[in-house]
């Protein structure tokens, strides 16, 4: 693709910007951003077309939906995907495929059926699969799929044939087959764990393959005069479809589809957290694909930089740059390498907390990307900021990542800011927890904001600025944000006791804070109790075992970190502790800390166990620190005559949450700021649904 009058790409980086044919249609570019969920599926319609055009504003060369579930015999409720069930579910499709095609992008729909991923628990359906077998989902659901005869399977390609259909009616461009991840019934045919027939469909990878050949074929027959056919594969499945039979398939069939799709093994696998998997880190399993076939392939690798994307097309591992995460992060991702503005990228920090939006069927979002999955809600660009209202000066208290996102989009609008922070350096909490094992990449949300505001002449930054009450009044900012943070508790008080247990002073205790401070224990046998649930925990006694310390993890859970199930790592933390040493102790809440040691007590029967120990670390729930908010609260009477129009307090110091809820606090904070919004109205809009008739 040649530059445009307003490409301003390093020449580097022009291999990514060169069209690529799909089949019967052509890409403009390499960038390519794969199916991913959001949590906004047949719910949310126009939230999640909005979030689609915005990404084809942002110059991305193919744009998918989610998964869509293509018949009501295979349905994953409780997750909240898109739908294609039958003709009223055409418009909604379309608007999306028109809103992916507004900028030049192709346009692309996935097309699942979940087999034996999908319990309908809503249809009521009786599962179909392979083989009978218990249904593999998240929850365990106890129902076993029916083995599919010959005549289900022919039920299952005619199926297929009208989703084709209705696909193209709705405009897409590129329809790819789910077999990835262990979510579809692709990859479950293809897969010796899940398909263990006799019939001319199982056994050899010829046979196993039968469906995906007819599938294709069938859907080429319906509509590949024009539109692509492509495929979504896992690269490896453990004890599975590993990558050596993979290899195998694609060179077997390596011109049937018009693109390969490959990314790794499970879900979990496939977008691994920044703490446990680096950029990049699937060309390993995906090089040499290429070798196998004349068509296109897409890998993943949560690819923020455009040296690694433009090594791997360059050394022939890819043809498109496959991204979800990353285009969530920056959705002008491709616009901003086009532009040379490549130090303007909000990179994924590899959180995943966007991935958490699906697991627990709620709106997505993004650490990096405030307006993520707000782009209709609340009419909110990643780019473009709402005009400046009618005040002018906004004064910002404390430059952790609420501040921070405050201080840059408040800049962004128009107004003077001025950033107080009571230390000397930037990032708040995102600095220190950046420092611990394997969160490096989290520094990425104070190095992008800092960096933007480094830019603004009208925003100032003021460091060893820790303000009280009465110079905020002296000040007269027009608008004050407090975005003082919070602190761990040191009492245990979370979720398991809501009271504080009792504590020997004898015996010394530390929170996250010490820890982070390089305040650490002195003696060898410590006690971690977690009874946060979320990364620091088990980063925490990473770091302890790092530091020569015989670490044993508590929790009231059953499991370590049991919250990070939503973000796809859980399985990763605990394995890292066993393969640390760390001895764990599960369903065991914290009853008393001792002189010598704790007393623990079975989340269960309350049975005590006693356990000896030199020091305690209690990574339990936070605090706002909101001494400043409560101060100024109390002179409310003096802000008028000070010129004080409003006090807000965000973040951390309103309501400890994860970093994401943070970086959305500030963002709102300057959204709204000289805006009156109508009494009892909704912050953001909703679809209702419209009532069926009653029969």
């Amino acid at each position: 693709m040649p530059k445009d009058n307003t490409s301003r790409r390093d020449p580097r980086y022009d291999v990514l910007f060169e069209p690529v044919r799909i089949g019967p249609v052509v890409a403009k570019n390499r960038f390519y951003q794969v199916p991913h969920c959001n949590g906004g599926g047949y719910r949310d319609p126009s939230a999640v077309v909005e979030m689609r055009r915005t990404k084809a504003e942002g110059g991305w060369g193919v744009i998918f939906t989610e998964q869509v579930e293509l018949h009501p015999t295979s349905e994953i409720t409780p997750f909240i995907e898109l739908r294609l069930w039958e003709d009223k579910d055409i418009p909604a499709l379309a608007r999306m495929a028109e809103a992916m095609k507004s900028h030049g992008a192709l346009a692309g729909i996935e097309l699942a059926y979940s087999g034996v991923n999908g319990s309908n628990l809503y249809t009521r359906e009786v599962p179909r699969g392979p083989m009978s077998s218990p249904i593999l989902t998240f929850y365990k659901d106890p129902v076993s799929t029916r083995a599919m005869d010959r005549q289900d399977i022919r039920d299952l390609r005619r199926w297929h044939v009208e989703a084709y259909r209705r696909a193209k009616t709705a405009g897409f461009d590129v329809i790819e087959l789910y077999g990835a991840h262990g979510f579809g019934i692709v990859q479950h045919f293809l897969s010796p764990l899940t398909n263990q027939r006799t019939d001319e469909y199982g056994g050899s990878l010829e046979n196993r393959s039968r469906l995906l050949r007819e599938l294709i074929s069938e859907a080429k027959d319906a509509v590949g005069d024009t539109m692509a056919v492509g495929l979504r594969l896992s690269l490896h499945e453990a004890g599975g479809l590993e990558n050596r039979e993979l290899r195998d398939l694609i060179a077997m069939h390596g011109d049937l589809p018009d693109l390969w799709d490959l990314g790794h093994g499970t879900w979990e696998a496939c977008s691994g957290p920044s703490r446990f998997v680096e950029e990049g880190a699937q060309e390993p399993l995906v090089s040499g694909s290429k070798a196998r076939t004349t068509k296109p392939v897409v890998g993943v690798g949560r690819f923020t930089s455009p040296d690694a994307m433009v090594s791997q097309i360059r050394r022939g591992v890819l043809d498109f740059i496959g991204a979800a995460r990353p285009s969530i992060a920056d959705p002008f991702l491709p616009r901003k390498i086009d532009e040379g503005r490549v130090e303007d990228i909000r990179e994924c920090i590899g959180c995943n907390i966007c991935v958490t939006g699906d697991m627990t069927m709620s709106i997505s979002r993004c650490t990096q990307n405030p307006t993520f999955m707000e782009e209709w809600r609340k009419g909110w660009h990643p780019e473009r900021m709402n005009d400046k209202g009618a005040s002018g000066t906004v004064l910002v208290i404390g430059a952790g990542p609420a501040g921070l996102e405050a201080a840059r989009a408040a800049g962004r609008r128009g107004y003077e800011v001025a950033l107080a922070e009571a230390g000397t350096e930037l990032g708040g909490r995102v600095r220190l927890e950046s420092r611990l094992p394997g969160l490096a990449a989290w520094g990425r949300v104070r190095d992008y904001r800092a960096h933007q505001i480094g830019q603004m002449a009208n925003v100032s930054t003021y460091f060893d600025s820790r303000l009280s009450a009465q110079e905020v009044l002296e000040f007269g900012f027009e608008h004050v944000a407090v975005a003082t943070g919070s602190v761990w508790r040191r009492d245990g008080v979370a979720r398991h006791n809501l009271a504080p247990i009792p504590v020997d002073p004898a015996m010394p205790v530390f929170t996250p804070d010490d820890l982070m401070a390089g305040r650490l224990p002195e003696g060898r046998e410590i006690v971690l109790y977690d009874d946060d649930h979320y990364y620091m925990g088990g980063v925490l006694a990473e770091l302890l075992v790092q530091k020569g310390a015989a670490v044993t993890l508590v929790t009231p859970a059953n499991l370590v970190s049991e919250w990070t199930l939503n973000t796809l790592e859980q399985r990763r933390i605990q394995a890292r502790m066993i393969e640390r040493g760390v001895t764990i102790v599960t369903a065991h809440g914290l009853s008393t800390v001792g002189r010598d040691g704790v007393t623990l007590g079975c989340a269960f029967t309350g049975r005590p166990r006693a356990l000896a120990c030199d020091a305690v670390v209690l990574v339990t729930a936070r605090l706002p620190d909101d001494a400043l908010w409560h101060a100024l609260k109390a002179r409310e009477g003096e802000w008028a005559a000070a010129g004080i129009r409003t006090v807000r307090r965000i973040g951390d110091a309103e309501s400890p949450a994860p970093i994401a809820w943070a970086t959305y606090a500030g963002h709102r904070f300057a959204r709204e700021l000289d805006s009156v919004t109508a009494e009892g109205a909704l912050a953001f809009r909703r679809e209702v649904t419209e009532l069926g008739p009653m029969e």
